[in-house]
């Protein structure tokens, strides 16, 4: 059987395996629902991004919120990542991994006075600004604090990614960034105010990015800008393209990391731009085919017009198909023989939103482990508690080796910050 996603997951005689471990028989052993992820995969991912970089000056910058368990965030860490943050408690994670606050980038529209605080006295890297109020307020915490904030602009370059609308960030119409007629304006007005150092561009255009032009048409406009900016007198050290780049999750085909990046230098360097260090922000591609949800089949509901199979992981651990009627594959770590009927994975929310995946063929029967795969990126972040449901253990392999990285909710966990009425 042919598997979307990392070629670290595959089976082994009947049994789907992780690198080397049995997936069936980590669930049985940590029960389900269960996040597993491969080391091995990451490190993979992350590969290509540092070969087709060697010998510039670059900061490949992990996105944190596609997945930011610690042993992830320490994974990156050791490899010589820095890290994209989008709020406080992401810096606190990073540096509870490990991570090296010099090589954090601070993005995110609607940060607040006491996170650009917190930010500042842990000596990031950068703050990506995005809009022409935020530049003010970061001066005037900055002045406060006798600090300088180091600012990039992320700039919307008005480039459709041709993602689905949720995560498409670069068009007029979407809330990020500085819009890119405002942009040399908004630079002039941050190199002018007190506490602001302006050292960077920043561009991100979207997410699940699955070709190479809109990136190429997003760097024209981007190094359009530098030029115009740098001839205002106002020097730009760094160029930010963001991340975005999709992953296999059924049949797409996106460039591989080397491949994008090669067509942007080629850009790069023929525009004379060469010389400027380079910043990526990676998630997706990092994480998302890394990473596996195990669920359990507890009820086979045939019906008239749908059959039902339902499973114990809900919405509530994963929810970009309720969210984003995302596709994620769906298969049993138990090869069946005999008929495979078409079924609707779902799970026991009380919402008919409750799906994990639609018209599926699966031989199957309760008690089998289901595996729905890519699940590494925007799985267990996303996750809830709704239905006052604990939220599920993760694992990380390595080879035959395997660590919980983090453990399972208990019901008492959910309520163990609220308080009764005294009487």
């Amino acid at each position: 059987m042919t598997l979307p996603g990392s070629p670290f997951l595959a089976y082994r005689g009947n049994d789907l395996h992780l690198e080397g471990v049995s997936l069936k028989a980590l669930a049985q052993t940590h029960g389900t629902p269960l996040y597993v992820y491969s080391r091995q995969a990451m490190l993979a991912a992350l590969a290509p991004y540092q070969k087709a970089l060697q010998g510039r000056p670059h900061l490949v910058c992990y996105a944190v919120k596609a997945n930011s368990n610690l042993a992830v965030l320490q994974t990156f860490a050791e490899a010589g990542c820095g890290f994209d943050i989008v709020s406080g408690g992401e810096l606190a994670r990073v540096l509870a991994a490990g991570g090296d606050p010099a090589k954090v980038v601070f993005s995110g529209v609607g940060k607040t006075r006491a996170e650009m605080k917190q930010v500042l006295e842990a000596g990031v890297r950068c703050f990506n600004v995005e809009s022409t109020a935020e530049l003010e307020v970061l001066s005037q915490v900055a002045s406060g604090l006798g600090r300088t904030a180091q600012v990039s602009l992320r700039v919307n370059p008005d480039v459709d990614a041709g993602t689905h609308p949720y995560i498409s960030t670069g068009l007029k119409g979407n809330k990020f960034g500085v819009a890119h007629e405002l942009a040399l304006a908004t630079y002039r007005r941050a190199a002018s105010l007190p506490g602001i150092a302006v050292t960077g561009i920043d561009c991100h255009i979207g997410s699940q990015i699955t070709e190479v032009s809109p990136y190429l048409d997003a760097l024209d406009r981007v190094l359009d800008l530098v030029e115009a900016i740098e001839a205002a007198g106002v020097p730009i050290h760094h160029l930010d393209l963001g991340g975005g780049l999709g992953i296999t999750y059924t049949d797409e085909t996106p460039p591989g990391a080397d491949v994008l990046i090669g067509q942007l230098l080629a850009r790069i360097d023929a525009r004379g731009h060469g010389h400027r260090e380079l910043l990526f922000e990676p998630g997706r591609s990092l994480v998302g085919n890394a990473g596996v949800l195990l669920t359990e089949v507890m009820y086979l509901k045939p019906g008239e017009h749908k059959n039902f199979c339902v499973v114990d992981a809900a919405m509530n651990d994963l929810a970009r198909p309720a969210l984003y009627e995302a596709w994620m594959a769906i298969v049993n770590t138990q090869v069946r023989e005999g008929d495979a009927p078409v079924w609707d994975v779902v799970g026991p929310v009380c919402e008919s939103g409750d799906w994990l995946g639609r018209d599926r063929a699966l031989a199957v029967q309760p008690g089998d482990v289901l595996a729905v795969l890519s699940a590494g990126a925007y799985g267990m972040t996303m996750a809830s508690n709704y239905n006052t449901r604990g939220r599920a253990a993760e694992l990380m392999v390595d080879g035959e080796q395997v660590w919980v990285v983090r453990e399972r909710e208990a019901v008492n966990d959910l309520f163990r910050l609220e308080r009764r009425l005294p009487r």
